[in-house]
């Protein structure tokens, strides 16, 4: 299930977020989580089945109708079991007036799902 991020999860968004290749450094990911919890545009979204085990971080394009993935991170132990494809597919159908989109870190594997 997607869920909105809350500051009640910061430490599991910002685990899941450090294995985002570029938010490996300490000082750049707090920037990030500040980023998302201070911009209106900005949005994390957790999946939790038992546990919280993915994150999606998305920026708002209010002007275009549109919406960026910029990050998707999944707990490694739960890897190739379908999760990031799910939260890619609950997203799309939270927001399904809106046209989804990629940045460079996200669009190889969006390209992967075949709804986007």
């Amino acid at each position: 299930m997607l869920i909105r991020y809350k500051k009640a999860f910061e430490k599991i968004a910002m685990g899941l977020l450090s294995f985002m290749p570029a938010e490996k450094d300490l000082k750049k990911l707090q920037q990030t989580m500040k980023e998302y919890e201070t911009e209106d545009q900005l949005q994390l979204f957790l999946w939790k089945e038992e546990d919280i085990i993915g994150l999606l971080g998305v920026l708002f394009h209010n002007d275009t109708n549109s919406l960026e993935i910029l990050h998707i991170s999944v707990n490694p132990s739960h890897r190739y079991q379908g999760i990031g494809k799910k939260m890619v597919k609950a997203l799309k159908e939270m927001y399904a007036e809106k046209e989804i989109t990629a940045n460079e870190n996200t669009a190889a594997f969006i390209e992967k799902c075949e709804f986007c």
